[in-house]
């Protein structure tokens, strides 16, 4: 026979907390010995530790309760419905886990492995690390605001990079980034992105997110916040294709 004290650091549990069990019912009191201390016996050890491990898996101690005075059908079945659930949370925090790696190695979410592959493909078909960044983030802005119409955008994307005259023509607006707003060179950049973009479509509307989205108006922000040059590549684009 063991007093509370000693039972508490045998099963790792402290006092207060086995007196909390004894208030909820969870737990029954033994009766005093002649020198009024409670004593504990092997079977008390025993449905502390029982106790203790429902109670450290997420199990409320109103269903141990329950548990405690179910037959022993139900209470396997409670078991394997703890254990689905506890199956679940690891998942659950695996996946949170991954995100925070994934935070921590400086993305600000994680992108489908498609993308992921795309942006590499950029860095070898020579677009800069600047635009390869650019991309990413704002990948990274459509997937989370519209994740069931970005897949589609993207997929738009990628077909049109896998065209090598498109994809030139990426290119030379990456690189028009450091031109003066004047530079000549803006103006038939401009006019061949225009045209592009006509032959492609022709009168259908391109690809986009739904109408009342904020996001492309943003997205664009930033971009010709970025660079004078693409400020005005954009302005003239509109022109064109407005005309």
């Amino acid at each position: 026979m063991i007093t509370i004290g000693q039972l508490a650091r045998y099963i790792g549990v402290s006092t207060k907390t086995i007196r909390v069990y004894h208030d909820k019912g969870l737990f029954s009191e033994p009766d005093r010995d002649a020198s009024g201390y409670r004593r504990y016996d092997a079977k008390d050890a025993i449905d502390l530790i029982k106790i203790r491990t429902l109670a450290e898996a997420g199990v409320p101690l109103s269903r141990i309760k329950d548990l405690r005075s179910a037959a022993d059908q139900e209470f396997q079945q409670a078991l394997r419905e703890i254990d689905n659930n506890l199956t679940t949370r690891i998942r659950e925090l695996r996946a949170t886990q991954g995100r925070l790696r994934e935070l921590a190695a400086g993305h600000l979410a994680p992108l489908p492995a498609e993308v992921g592959a795309h942006l590499q493909q950029l860095a070898r078909w020579g677009f800069t690390p600047r635009w390869v960044d650019l991309q990413r983030d704002l990948w990274i802005l459509v997937f989370a605001a519209h994740p069931d119409r970005a897949i589609n955008l993207f997929h738009d994307q990628a077909e049109t990079l896998a065209d090598r005259a498109l994809r030139q023509l990426f290119l030379d607006y990456d690189r028009a980034h450091d031109l003066k707003a004047d530079d000549p060179r803006i103006d038939n950049l401009a006019r061949r992105i225009a045209k592009a973009i006509q032959d492609r479509y022709g009168r259908d509307e391109p690809p986009e997110l739904d109408a009342a989205s904020a996001i492309p108006a943003l997205i664009q922000d930033t971009v010709n916040a970025s660079s004078p040059a693409w400020q005005r590549v954009d302005t003239l684009i509109r022109a064109h294709l407005g005309a």
